[in-house]
């Protein structure tokens, strides 16, 4: 499958929340192997919060469509360190199928390209082990910096667990040509 890339606009708010929904909460997610359910109830994101970051100057949700159809998001942001990679879902039942290459591939290349950004850093529940040897597959390396977890704040999801932790990953990007 060979995606096809754009930048979301406010039309796209409610296909994306419901993919970004699928890929890590509930049993749909189990589909897949990215599913928080394990480590987290309620929702991942909303559409409040997804209408906040597209159209901002310096962020956007990349998507990858294929035939017209959303199969995959990510959400860049270019930030003063480095630039930002989050929110990054595949529909449940295509994931192992190199959706989730492409469009890393893609962020990356907007991020160092269009936005001269030579790092990328994300940050994933340092739990999710697997999840983190896939990125470092890709080049990132675990900085050994954590961020809490935000309890209490249910728009980050309801945890199932007292010890969730962010770990931080980076990767050096390739100049822009």
């Amino acid at each position: 499958m060979t995606l096809m890339f754009r930048h979301a606009t406010s039309a796209d708010v409610v296909p994306i929340v419901r993919l970004v929904e699928s890929a890590y909460r509930g049993d749909a997610s189990r589909a897949g192997w990215t599913t928080e359910a394990d480590l987290l109830d309620g929702q991942r994101t909303d559409a409040a919060a997804v209408a906040e970051i597209v159209g901002i100057a310096g962020s956007t949700v990349l998507l990858g469509e294929d035939g017209g159809q959303l199969v995959g998001c990510c959400h860049i942001e270019l930030r003063p360190e480095a630039a930002y990679f989050g929110m990054f879902s595949v529909q449940p039942a295509l994931q192992g199928a190199g959706v989730g290459r492409q469009l890393l591939a893609e962020a990356e290349r907007v991020a160092a390209v269009e936005w001269a950004a030579t790092t990328m850093e994300m940050t994933v529940l340092a739990q999710r082990t697997e999840l983190i040897e896939w990125y470092e597959r890709r080049g990132y390396q675990l900085t050994g910096e954590t961020r809490p977890f935000p309890y209490g704040n249910e728009r980050y999801g309801l945890p199932r667990r007292p010890d969730l932790v962010f770990a931080v990953l980076r990767k050096p990007l390739a100049p822009s040509k």
